[in-house]
């Protein structure tokens, strides 16, 4: 092996150290200067308290260095600085390999519980435990807050949320301001059994999920503050060395960073999601001779989709349907003045679907001239089971019975706004008795991925496939049609397209 000189050493040493810029390269702040034996330059420890780590240890380690300081039997003067250096490098490089590939993974993730996973997974592989569990809570106490375990069941987290706060490592930490000045920056029990004032709940709890050691980490970042706090747990007395400690400490800083972005993330998708359906009707009304039920799937960022029901005088009963283009707040706030103008103006002349939507053309046209819009509104009579319909640019009806599954027919127009001036003829539709008209949005059909053609003979499909036993519900029916057209949780996914369902049952 060549020999390097200390000037040389020094220099590589120089060099690293000019990197520390990186992030991950703090790591190199626990190593001590060439010549003084480490963590890090010692041979891995054996497998301790039957945990078997999944964190690898240097590829190569030099050999020990005596205790009165002189190199040990097998180093030779020469090759000695050389293999330390050398040990040192790729010591270096393979923890940095480890938190590069483990924060990777970490950044992929773009929703908030499946990024707590995987800091458990990746904590759970940098520290050497199987279990462990993570408690989101922000200290702005605007939340969400949630507790998510690895390797434990719900019943097993019931059983840890028994014992008192206190008296939990995971509670310390959130109590005490972790990760703040102040505060506790981690919480290491090696030995549960051997403390002496351990909660007899801990004690019963840890004995029932058998677990015997545990080590806990805060989640804070000085921006955010605190989010909560994780907490890892080992089958027998264990706890981790410095070199790990140090690895989880660096990957627990980043994952913190990326947890507090995906919360805000969060915390807008809820604010949306809350807002547009408080633009929406909270109950549908009830009138003699029909059932209604109605379905939304809301997109990340809040969409203009919408609905509405509203009793009219005579009995008579105003459905709406209807979409905004574009998406968030904006697009919400325009569906719900577009809403409120079209109920007024079905209030007023409501017998009259084509009048309804040439007033709301025309509002459309002059308060909102760089949006348009597609509408479908019938007026309603459940005594006669007929419906009146006038639609601008919307998908046609579909009536679904014992006789027949088939698209109403509606006359040809273009959307509100894309034309100087709106008209178009409105259509009768009539009913036969447990017959569902189902009204809906485009997005139903675009969620799909199909051309307009196969979509449309997937909603068919879906629709005359529905089961005997569900066609006397209206809710029952639209959640068939949501499965059965946007399988494999599709209806439930997030996506940019809103989907509204409103379905009508004539008794």
């Amino acid at each position: 092996m060549l020999d390097i000189s200390s000037r040389v050493r020094v220099h590589v040493e120089t060099l690293l150290a000019t990197q520390n810029d990186m992030g991950v390269c703090d790591a190199f702040e626990q190593y001590a200067p060439v010549g003084k034996p480490d963590a890090m330059n010692a041979p891995h420890p054996p497998k301790v308290a039957g945990i078997d780590s999944t964190v690898p240890p240097p590829a190569h380690t030099a050999a020990p260095v005596a205790a009165s300081g002189a190199p040990a039997a097998s180093a030779t003067p020469t090759s000695a600085p050389g293999a330390l250096l050398q040990d040192r490098l790729a010591g270096w490089v393979s923890d940095l390999t480890t938190l590069h590939e483990l924060t990777e993974r970490l950044a992929r993730t773009d929703a908030l519980t499946e990024a707590l996973k995987e800091l458990l997974r990746a904590g759970a592989a940098l520290v050497g435990a199987q279990r462990g569990l993570v408690v989101l809570e922000p200290g702005d106490g605007l939340g969400p807050d949630t507790t998510i375990g690895l390797g434990l069941a719900r019943a097993d987290l019931g059983h840890i949320e028994t014992v008192p706060r206190s008296a939990l490592s995971i509670g310390r930490l959130l109590d005490t301001a972790a990760g703040l000045p102040g505060g506790d920056t981690e919480v290491a029990e090696p030995d549960l059994f051997a403390e002496k004032g351990l909660d007899p709940r801990h004690r019963e709890v840890a004995a029932r999920l058998g677990y015997a050691a545990s080590y806990a980490l805060p989640l804070s970042t000085e921006g955010a503050g605190r989010l909560g706090a994780a907490v890892w747990l080992y089958a027998e007395p264990a706890e981790p060395d410095a070199r790990r400690r140090h690895l989880v400490g660096l990957y627990a800083r980043c994952a913190t960073e990326h947890l507090a972005r995906l919360l805000e993330v969060e915390r807008t998708r809820a604010c949306m999601a809350t807002m547009a359906q408080e633009l929406l009707p909270t109950r549908l009304p009830r009138i003699a001779g029909v059932q209604l039920a109605a379905r939304r799937r809301t997109g990340p960022r809040g969409g203009g989709d919408w609905y509405d029901a509203l009793p009219l005088p005579d009995a008579a009963l105003g459905l709406a349907v209807g979409s905004v283009t574009g998406s968030g707040p904006s697009a919400v706030a325009a569906m719900g003045r577009l809403r409120a103008s079209l109920r007024a103006y079905a209030v007023m002349e409501g017998e009259d679907p084509v009048a309804v939507l040439s007033d709301l053309e025309l509002l459309l046209r002059l308060t909102e001239p760089a949006r348009s819009a597609t509408a479908l509104f019938g007026y309603c009579e459940p005594a006669l089971r007929k419906i009146t319909l006038a639609g601008a640019g919307h998908s046609p009806p579909l009536v679904i019975g014992e006789r027949r599954t088939e698209f109403a027919e509606t006359s040809v127009s273009a959307p509100l706004g894309m034309l100087a001036c709106w008209e178009a003829p409105s259509v009768e539709l009539e009913a036969e008795p447990g017959e569902t008209v189902l009204l809906y949005t485009d997005g139903l059909l675009h969620r799909t991925g199909d051309p307009t053609d196969r979509a449309f003979a997937r909603l068919h499909a879906a629709a005359a496939g529905v089961p005997r036993a569900l066609r006397r519900d209206p809710g029952a029916i639209a959640d068939h049609v949501l499965r059965t057209v946007l399988p494999g949780g599709l209806d439930e996914a997030d996506s940019d397209e809103d989907v509204v369902l409103l379905a009508v049952r004539f008794e």
